[in-house]
Formats: structure tokens, sequence, C-alpha cells
């Protein structure tokens, strides 16, 4: 297991999203996914104790939300990602979460939620350029039900409604979200060698995160 946050770490950063309450669509952009998710995934976890309603997580797809569950930078993140997985329905407190993916088969769940019962979403995006269409890359043009969709549908469809959203996305540009950057995630150190551009950071072991 890749070490985890100080729980100072974890508390410090946030309480930048609890301060930040004003901001209603967050996007995290840094590069430390597992870092961030465990950061935006304690902030909404502290949301739903206070705004009673349904939180979805929607993970770009169902192997991106295994590792999740096995990576996230802190125990309890990873605890409640692992009893999400299945049924993707899990109650905590007064509030429900749900998990979904950008597939639209998977919105089963989601959907049928009255629009003023949802609090709050996660998204997590991981680096495919066409995501919600990479699922329907095999059937002909013709009978793709996402060709006529706007772009980030996975994300537009939540920020119509949805009260709160943290999105979490490198390298990504939204125009309806406003960037935060935590301090703990120091900034990427470029280094390029004959050619090949390495991270200063780069760890072996952690090539995932």
């Amino acid at each position: 297991m890749n070490k985890d946050l100080e729980k100072k770490e974890l508390y410090e950063a946030v309480k930048i999203l609890v301060d930040a309450d004003g901001i209603q669509h967050i996007h995290l952009h840094q590069h430390k996914l597992f870092t961030l998710f465990s950061v935006a995934f304690q902030y909404m976890l502290y949301r739903s104790t206070k705004e009673k309603g349904a939180y979805i997580i929607r993970v770009e797809d169902s192997h991106l939300a295994e590792k999740l569950a096995k990576k996230s930078k802190d125990l309890s993140t990873r605890r409640f990602v692992q009893a999400l997985l299945l049924p993707r329905k899990l109650k905590y407190g007064p509030s429900t979460f749900f998990l979904d993916f950008f597939h639209l088969g998977t919105w089963n769940q989601t959907k049928d939620i009255p629009n003023d019962r949802i609090k709050g979403a996660i998204i997590i995006k991981n680096t495919s350029s066409k995501p919600m269409n990479d699922a329907f890359m095999e059937e002909e043009e013709e009978d793709n039900p996402l060709k006529n969709l706007p772009d980030h549908y996975y994300l537009t469809s939540l920020l119509e409604f949805v009260p709160k959203t943290i999105t979490i996305a490198y390298k990504a540009e939204f125009h309806d979200l406003e960037k935060i950057a935590l301090p703990l995630i120091k900034q990427e150190e470029v280094k390029t060698i004959s050619g090949v551009t390495l991270s200063g950071n780069l760890d072996w072991e952690k090539i995932d995160d």
C-alpha cells in the first residue's frame, strides 16, 4: 500500500474545500488522482452529514473505481469505496451515496433520483479524450446513442441541477468549473534527458498515481 496522507494533511486539504463552499462547481486539476479523490471524498462525506440527501460518485469506468478502492490515500475512503462497488448504493448517516460510471447504461439508479434530493457529486476522469464514446466504439455510427450528446455529458448532465460538484481531471479544461489547487500536492518538476521528458518526482512504484 502506498503511503497514506497524514491526518493533519487530509484535514487541512478538506478544510480548503469547506472554506470554498461558495464555489458551486470545483475542478481539482492536479496530477495526484488518488490523493485528490481522498480529499474530495472526505469533503463530500462531511457535507453529507450537514446536507441530507443523495450523493453521486461518477467514475470513468469500473476499472478506475476498483483502483480508487485500493489506492486512495486514506483507509476510510478505501473501505467506503470497496463497500460501494456492489451494489453501487450505500447509506451513510442521513444520506445515501451512489456509484455510477460515464457509461449511460450504469445510470439506472441515479437517473430516477429527484433532482432536489441530489446534494453533491464527485466526477473522476481518467485519461480518455472521449470517455463516453469508448464503450460504443464497436457499434455502427448510426446506432451510436451518444453521437448527438454534448461534450462532457457525464459532467454537464449533473451541473444543471447538482448544487455542489467536484471534478477530478488532470490536463482537462472545463468552462463552467473553477480550479482549486491543493498545496499538499507539489508542482511537477519536469526534466528532459536525451529527448525523453520525465517528471522530477517520478516514482516507478507509484506510476498509476
